[in-house]
């Protein structure tokens, strides 16, 4: 008998696992793949980078494929981890799951987006979605939509500027230090937007990143495209590599809708 029937033999014996969600849901992916256009910070030494080690046929027969990558942390679809911008914020591994596999909410500011590249997510946003959908729990995640994501990856449209390690002339929407204040108060898991940056382009003093890493709450930014993601009902699974003592890394998201 071959391993294989062997081990089909012994899950047909084992008690079926039950099922992680309700049946009748569906996954959406909210990952940008990595590539050679992934866009990084325009001060990142570098990006993504995927070297072949070996593709082909080797001397035993049989087909084998092997790469090598590099990349900053911060840049593609990815979590910042608190330490990113807090002295005593946790670190990459450190992050619990509860921070990262919990329900969500979704805030559309779409509209202040289309009116301004510099738009700010305000607490009086926040007020209004609590006023129609209810308060925001405890250990929720928050996932902002400014439909920025429908620009990846063209850098010029998506940062509102192109220039070579320089961030000065950036343009794209974000979450303002009230807004940040009154998600601390909720006690959010974590934050999420569909853009390079909790602050919104032209910011200097990055004070969302300040307020909700000084209270350990990590943020997942260039988020794929939010527009399946109902205003609440989803579940988020963000789990970013785990990287000891890292301050950020490349993540895989996804949502489950009910």
């Amino acid at each position: 008998m071959t391993a294989v029937a062997v081990l089909a033999m012994a899950c047909a014996r084992a008690p079926a696992a039950a099922p992680r969600f309700p049946a009748g849901g569906r996954l959406i992916d909210l990952t940008h793949p990595f590539d050679a256009a992934t866009i990084y910070w325009p001060t990142a030494p570098a990006g993504f980078v995927l070297e072949k080690v070996f593709q082909g046929q080797t001397p035993g027969g049989f087909f084998y494929s092997a790469n090598k990558m590099s990349a900053p942390e911060h840049g593609g679809t990815h979590m910042d981890a608190p330490i990113h911008f807090a002295e005593h914020g946790s670190s990459s591994e450190r992050v619990g799951l509860a921070h990262l596999v919990a329900p969500a909410v979704l805030v559309d500011i779409r509209a202040a987006a289309a009116k301004s590249p510099d738009a700010l997510l305000a607490a009086s946003d926040l007020e209004r979605f609590e006023a129609e959908h209810g308060r925001i729990e405890p250990g929720t995640i928050v996932l902002v939509r400014t439909g920025w994501a429908d620009r990846w990856p063209d850098r010029k449209r998506y940062m509102g500027d192109d220039t070579p390690g320089d961030a000065s002339h950036l343009h794209f929407p974000g979450i303002s230090r009230a807004a940040a204040e009154l998600l601390v108060a909720r006690r959010v898991a974590a934050v999420g937007i569909d853009t390079a940056s909790i602050d919104h382009g032209p910011s200097s003093d990055f004070m969302a990143h300040r307020v909700l890493m000084g209270a350990d709450i990590p943020a997942f930014e260039n988020v794929a495209s939010l527009a399946e993601i109902p205003p609440r009902g989803a579940v988020v699974i963000a789990l970013p590599m785990k990287i000891r003592g890292g301050s950020g890394g490349p993540l895989r998201i996804v949502a489950w809708i009910p």
